[in-house]
């Protein structure tokens, strides 16, 4: 790939302006090649004493349980049981840590906001999340899944909070568009676009996919690779 002449910024995506395009030819190839390397676990984490060894820069997948952080997580890497899928909300009650060819780590954070939990493994997981989020050096971006159906709600923004606090940049990834008419899709992307553009850390417009559907997937492969182009390429 031709590295574009501002790639020495490519590891924070914050940085990047209007002109940084992530959906050119060449991005998409990137990402694509990114995502086609072995994918694997490297181990699930309750305690931040278990955390792995910070290598590799990493992107955090966040989100309100069964909001479908796992499926994305497998769209984006071509796998269908990479990480765990359940109608089940609350789960995914770890940290899930994998190793993306040695390129990238990509972390499948605990679902939050649901209230069925034992209100003690709530305060547990929140907790993990928040001390997760403000002491992890190596977390380049982190991913705020929201589904598209629903929008944003109270727990959604206390998160992008916490993130702002904790100086990590964020992106808010629309889930199950599809189930989305386009009309109302466009007008969520609008409002969201507004919000935003307000909060520290956020990049500026939210990025709508289906991992059903692959919508918005490749797409989304190219923008999370730009925080290793200066690494080299991938095999």
């Amino acid at each position: 790939m031709a590295h574009h002449e501002k790639d020495e910024r490519a590891g924070d995506l914050s940085a990047l302006g209007p002109e940084d395009r992530f959906d050119t030819p060449e991005r998409l190839e990137f990402g694509r090649r990114l995502f086609a390397q072995p994918c694997t676990f490297v181990r699930g984490v309750a305690d931040l004493g278990q955390l792995p060894e910070a290598a590799l820069p990493e992107v955090a997948f966040a989100g309100r349980s069964n909001v479908g952080k796992s499926s994305l997580v497998n769209a984006l890497t071509g796998r269908k049981t990479l990480a765990r899928i359940s109608n089940t909300p609350g789960r995914t009650q770890e940290l899930n840590f994998f190793d993306l060819g040695g390129r990238l780590g990509l972390v499948d954070l605990p679902g939050y906001g649901y209230a069925k939990a034992p209100k003690a493994k709530v305060a547990a997981w929140t907790e993990l999340l928040r001390a997760f989020l403000a002491g992890r050096p190596t977390l380049r971006l982190a991913c705020v899944l929201i589904d598209a159906r629903h929008g944003p709600k109270i727990v959604d923004r206390e998160v992008t909070g916490l993130l702002a606090k904790a100086a990590v940049p964020y992106l808010v990834v629309l889930t199950k568009a599809d189930l989305v008419k386009p009309p109302a899709l466009a007008a969520l992307e609008r409002e969201l676009a507004a919000e935003l553009a307000t909060k520290p850390g956020a990049l500026p417009a939210a990025h709508a996919t289906s991992a059903a559907e692959g919508t918005g997937i490749a797409t989304l492969r190219a923008r999370l690779a730009m925080l290793v182009e200066t690494r080299g390429e991938p095999g």
